[in-house]
């Protein structure tokens, strides 16, 4: 049995106000004013609570853009994010502004934040403008109550994989023209595929977490390819045990700052055409690690035949005369 995040009675006294709203993660952060800047206490304070709970939740905060990003450069250097929606003036303040004739973008599936760059972001800040009457939640999931709920069998298979990540569900928004190949083949050149950790350390707390997700991760590097896929699917299908998520419901002048180190998120899009607007910026983040040594090439693949390409003197193919 996994036990939940520790009852905050036994939180050492602070200047925020912290109160649990979810088993696994999940707090909501009051005694606090984001218009303006905090002091040493109170950001330590509110960085320890993030790592701990992974949602912080900050209700009543009617903050511009310009605090938004004071309080997110607090934590790390903004990040520009390659396929947004924000503009030239601002590049690094992302303004999802979903209404009839603009639907919201394919974040409904659950992911972690661009783990298709090399130093994934280490938290995201969204901050609600205009919520829809009705819908319009965010959903998260603790991956490292997903992890320790794996059996132990299972999680000393797991250690030591890598997964390989890509930035796959953005190739759709360029264009099947000549230019629209060149500048997906630019950026393809910019974003490689990477390789993470399947189960990932989390930096602060040492805890781990499994860090595969269905929307960035190709599959498991050196395995064959129907044991990945068997593998990945059994991994990524633990987002939905419901006892390990918290679902958001968003009211207006609310900022909800997550850790994508050891998170989860899906946004559901069951308000559509109605408007809902948010901005949001994005904090940057480590190379992931995991624990122990790297899995061998040869304990996860067993052929009949080795890889002709494994041969120097072996015939030569047209792509490489």
């Amino acid at each position: 049995m996994i036990s939940p995040a520790p009852h905050l009675s036994s939180v050492a006294p602070s200047p925020i106000k912290l109160r649990r709203i979810g088993a696994f993660l999940g707090a909501e952060v009051t005694g606090v004013d984001l218009t303006k800047p905090l002091d040493a206490a109170t950001f330590e304070a509110i960085k320890q609570a993030h790592a701990e709970h992974g949602v912080l939740v900050f209700p009543h905060q009617q903050i511009s853009s310009e605090d938004l990003k004071r309080f997110g450069r607090m934590f790390g250097e903004l990040t520009v994010h390659p396929f947004s929606t924000s503009g030239k003036e601002q590049p690094e303040l992302i303004v999802y502004d979903n209404k009839e004739g603009n639907p919201p973008p394919p974040t409904d599936i659950w992911h972690s934040d661009e783990t298709f760059r090399e130093c994934p972001p280490m938290g995201t800040m969204l901050c609600s403008k205009i919520v829809p009457e009705i819908g319009g939640d965010t959903v998260f999931c603790s991956m490292t109550a997903a992890y320790e709920g794996l059996s132990d069998r299972l999680q000393k298979f797991i250690d030591g994989l890598e997964a390989v990540h890509d930035f796959k569900p953005f190739k759709q928004l360029f264009e099947g023209s000549e230019e629209g190949w060149k500048r997906l083949r630019a950026y393809e050149e910019i974003y490689r595929p990477v390789t993470h950790p399947v189960v990932r350390v989390h930096p602060v707390t040492g805890k781990k977490s499994l860090f595969v997700n269905p929307q960035f991760t190709l599959y498991i590097k050196g395995m064959e390819e129907s044991e990945s896929r068997d593998l990945l699917d059994r991994l990524c299908r633990c987002v939905n045990m419901l006892e390990h998520q918290y679902r958001h419901r968003w009211e207006p002048d609310m900022l909800v700052f997550w850790d994508n180190r050891f998170l989860q998120h899906a946004a559901v899009h069951d308000y559509y055409p109605q408007r809902r607007m948010m901005e949001r910026v994005t904090i940057k983040g480590d190379r992931p690690f995991g624990t122990g040594a790297v899995a061998a090439p040869e304990e996860l693949r067993k052929l009949k035949a080795p890889s002709v390409m494994s041969f120097k003197d072996r015939p030569k193919r047209q792509h490489e005369l």
